[in-house]
């Protein structure tokens, strides 16, 4: 088997010809591209790019949706021997300036006009960046810049070299070794800027073989990617597994369409982040809340033995023959047309990872007949450390190693790693690769322990991890959890610390709360109208009242508020897959967390809001504060 993607690709070339590799589509028709025709793009981009100056020490960066010509670029890249680097399309100018910056990058590969125009402003700032190579060409026709290139004519002047140069291209990837470095990958940067993890073809080949043994794909199953390249999840499944098993990888036609496009392909497997299994519960939910009574009671009875017997199957526990007609007959009168209408219908197994899942998600999917499994990774350790198995589930916890892969706790309670997914450090940062790395074990950051059966479970990250007045350790992301499993909250902040009592800033969901509003026909405005209704206060505070009951008392929340505006990664209050860094939210949030500790009833704040041409103004709101019980609060 090859060590290096390229190599890869050269096998499933030779083993496939002209079978679908990828699809696209574009204006509504499924475009095919065969695994010969996706090598012949590799072989003249990456002639190309060698064209044009790159060399074995250079930097390709990639930014754009998931298309084909972002896996081109990556696998050009390595099949001269270069690395690649994936930026976040959503990123803002000055994370963008810090990370090309960084990783010393000598070509960027964008996909429109829209990114193009970032470049622009920002490249006075870019130092070392030779060419910027669009393939969208829409409203770029008039650009003058000399440094802009159509990524057809590189592969042009690939097909030129290629002339000059025959058989370049298969020497260059047979000199490929597995420890080179395949990518650089931004880390999730919940304390500060990313760092820029180094990783290597047999990092990311050895975690898709671990995975694929596991729970296998075959080449006729289908994959949807739609989560963006520049995150490591995305890379494992459609690089390291699709380069290794054969499998078909499907484009959606927007970021819009995305889950549209999902419910067309009904895909074999899927991994997302726990926000997209949120967004579908959400989903369901708010459609079960405008349908009619018959239809509200079928789906309340169906839930009913759906939970019941996923927990049963949690338990190891051999269902009753009356449970498993009542499951079939549930199944077929709701749950099909559920998992039909999300595109869940014909998945072999789902995975969730990148942050902790809300246990209340996890067996709402359970309760569907959908096999959602916890993965626990991270960057470094190339994307999977340990995973649910099939019928060894336990919500609470994130599975058992995977093969290969060693995993111990530290004294101080850190979970470490070691396997040969684990990176190779970060790229120009000596201090933080010996702080992250001790002879081959990974420092995960993150604080758990082993359960009776084996079961790891994730308490938190370690920093996070808090110490509640009474001696209590608690995880605030379990209690976020919990209340993100509402359709009306899209986001919470939980602080208790070293606060006397929990309390929790919430961010409500725009769409689904304003919907809940207009059936109930209460008028508002803005978001910041919306929050502050105190009709969406009571609303909120049953959720809240919800996730206490289960809750040890000195976690419960005792006060919270609706902030008057959404965390936004643009404000660096998110990180571009949406965990919240904690640390800047505290510091920005300071005069909210004084009020919630306080003994007033409301805050009045102003902010400054900057409108889309420049101009600002500042909003006076008045932000309420609900207090749920008065144990010591005050």
């Amino acid at each position: 088997m090859g060590e290096t993607f390229p190599q890869l690709l050269i096998e499933r070339a030779r083993e496939f010809g002209d079978r679908p590799a990828l699809r696209e589509k574009d204006y509504g028709i499924w475009q095919s591209i065969g695994w010969q025709q996706f090598l012949d793009h590799v072989r003249w981009f990456s002639q190309g790019l060698v064209a044009l100056g790159l060399t074995a020490a250079d930097t390709v960066a990639i930014i754009g949706d998931n298309r084909p010509e972002w896996i081109y670029a990556e696998l050009s890249a390595q099949a001269a021997g270069a690395k690649s680097i994936g930026i976040y399309q959503d990123a803002v100018v000055k994370e963008m300036v810090y990370v090309m910056t960084h990783a010393r990058v000598k070509f960027i590969v964008v996909e429109d006009q829209e990114q193009v125009d970032k470049i622009l402003e920002m490249w006075d700032e870019l130092h070392g960046v030779e060419k910027v190579i669009y393939y969208d060409p829409k409203g770029l026709r008039n650009y003058t810049e000399e440094f802009l290139l159509f990524f057809p004519e590189v592969e042009e002047m690939g097909k030129q070299f290629e002339q000059q140069n025959p058989g370049w291209f298969e020497k260059s990837v047979a000199r490929g070794k597995g420890d080179d470095i395949a990518i650089l990958s931004t880390t999730s940067g919940t304390t500060g800027n990313p760092k820029l993890a180094m990783i290597s073809h047999k990092n990311l080949i050895s975690m898709g073989e671990a995975l694929m043994k596991l729970d296998p794909l075959n080449p006729e199953d289908r994959f949807v990617s739609f989560l963006p390249m520049a995150w490591i999840g995305e890379q494992m499944m459609s690089f390291a597994c699709s380069l290794q098993r054969g499998f078909t990888l499907n484009f959606p036609e927007e970021p819009e369409t995305a889950l549209a496009n999902v419910r067309e392909i009904g895909p074999q497997s899927m991994f997302s982040p726990p926000r997209i299994w949120e967004n579908l519960v959400s989903q369901v939910l708010v459609k079960i809340e405008d349908s009619s009574r018959l239809k509200k009671a079928a789906y309340d009875w169906a839930m009913s033995v759906g939970y019941e017997m996923a927990d049963l199957r949690f338990r190891k526990e051999e269902p009753s023959l009356n449970l498993k007609v009542k499951y079939v007959l549930a199944d077929w009168l709701v749950f099909q047309t559920i998992k039909d209408h999300l595109g869940l219908r014909h998945l072999k197994r789902a995975y969730t990872g990148g942050a902790a899942l809300g246990p209340d998600v996890f067996r709402f999917f359970h309760a569907l007949g959908v096999n959602l499994k916890q993965i626990y990774g991270q960057t470094e350790a190339s994307g999977i450390s340990v995973l649910h198995r099939d019928g060894d589930i336990k919500f609470q916890t994130v599975g058992t190693p995977v093969p290969g892969t060693q995993v111990k706790i530290a004294e101080n309670g850190e979970i470490l790693l070691k396997s040969d997914a684990i990176f190779l450090g970060y790229y120009n940062n000596e201090v933080a690769t010996a702080e992250a790395l001790d002879d081959g074990w990974l420092m995960s950051g993150d604080a758990g322990y082993f359960d009776e059966d084996g079961h790891l479970i994730v308490i938190d990250r370690a920093k996070d991890v808090m110490t509640l007045h009474d001696g209590t350790k608690f995880s605030p992301q379990f209690i976020e959890n919990k209340l993100k499993f509402s359709p009306y909250v899209k986001e919470a902040v939980i602080f208790g610390g070293d606060w006397p009592f929990v309390t929790a800033m919430i961010n409500i969901d725009m769409e689904n709360t304003g919907k809940w509003a207009e059936n109930h026909q209460i008028a508002y405005t803005t978001y910041t109208d919306l929050a502050q209704k105190p009709e969406v206060y009571e609303l909120v505070r049953k959720q809240v009242e919800t996730a206490n009951s289960d809750l040890p008392e000195a976690a419960r929340i005792q006060r919270f508020l609706l902030l008057h505006k959404e965390l936004d990664a643009d404000d660096a209050e998110l990180t571009r897959t949406r965990k919240v860094r904690r640390g800047f939210v505290a510091q920005r949030y300071d005069d909210i967390i004084s009020a919630l500790y306080s003994h007033n009833d409301y805050l009045d704040i102003e902010s400054t809001i900057t409108y889309q041409d420049g101009r600002t103004a500042i909003l006076q709101t008045r932000l309420k504060i609900e207090t749920l019980n008065n144990n010591g609060s005050g």
